[in-house]
């Protein structure tokens, strides 16, 4: 680590020499704020296992990187090692920002099951997982929430469910969504500026902004709208 500078090698939780993370369960959901540098672990991860930073199956290239300018967990794969019990070949790697030009690829690879874009958004989300995670594999999930509604994300609940109960595939997931995140059985992995903790997804922060909500809306929104009347000043 001594040799690189600047992100994602600054980031603070991977300060130190012992960084380990070990992930014992089917699906592991991994949550934080924006900019704690957890969709950067995923796509480290996902590279370490021979997927593309956009996003694909194994050997998909759906986007030219070559004038890209931004920072990616790409190159925090370069100092990490992994390793896996047993080793497992097939999966995926799903990207929200990236799924239209994923699904685009499939269209012109001239893929027999894809057909992804002739849904809405949400509905072409939900028919991809169904589709693609009922193999065993080891899939990656960066906030797949993104375009779905709370039903659908039920949707996707479910196929995780069967995932975790069956234990024959690993799902390393990051997301925003507190009914993701109540999956039994799940561990939950929270990134913060200070390391990574397990932790029961009542305590998360969005569960607890959501569940305030709940209790008494007008409230919450009144109060959300006084702080920011006050950042003005």
């Amino acid at each position: 680590m001594a040799e690189k500078a600047g992100y994602p090698f600054d980031l603070p939780w991977l300060q130190g020499e012992d960084f380990e993370l070990r992930f014992t369960t089917p699906v592991t959901i991994i949550v934080g704020e924006n900019g704690t540098g957890k969709s950067t672990l995923i796509e480290a991860i996902a590279a370490l296992s021979g997927y593309d930073e956009a996003g694909g199956g194994k050997g998909h290239r759906p986007v030219d990187h070559s004038t890209a300018i931004d920072k990616s967990g790409a190159d925090l794969a370069d100092v990490l090692r992994a390793g896996w019990l047993p080793k497992v070949t097939d999966g995926w790697f799903f990207k929200a920002e990236t799924f239209f030009s994923v699904a685009r690829y499939l269209d012109d690879a001239g893929s027999p099951t894809a057909d992804f874009l002739s849904w809405s958004h949400g509905e072409g989300f939900v028919r991809f997982f169904e589709e693609r995670m009922s193999r065993q594999g080891i899939y990656f999930m960066d906030e797949p929430e993104s375009a779905l509604s709370p039903k659908r994300q039920l949707e996707l609940l479910r196929i995780l469910n069967r995932i975790q109960e069956q234990a024959n595939s690993q799902v390393i997931i990051a997301t925003h969504s507190p009914i993701l995140m109540a999956l039994p059985k799940a561990r939950v992995l929270e990134v913060t500026r200070h390391g990574i903790r397990e932790i029961d997804y009542r305590d998360t922060q969005h569960f607890k902004l959501y569940q305030s909500f709940i209790v008494d809306p007008e409230e919450f929104i009144s109060e959300a709208i006084r702080d920011e009347d006050q950042s003005q000043f």
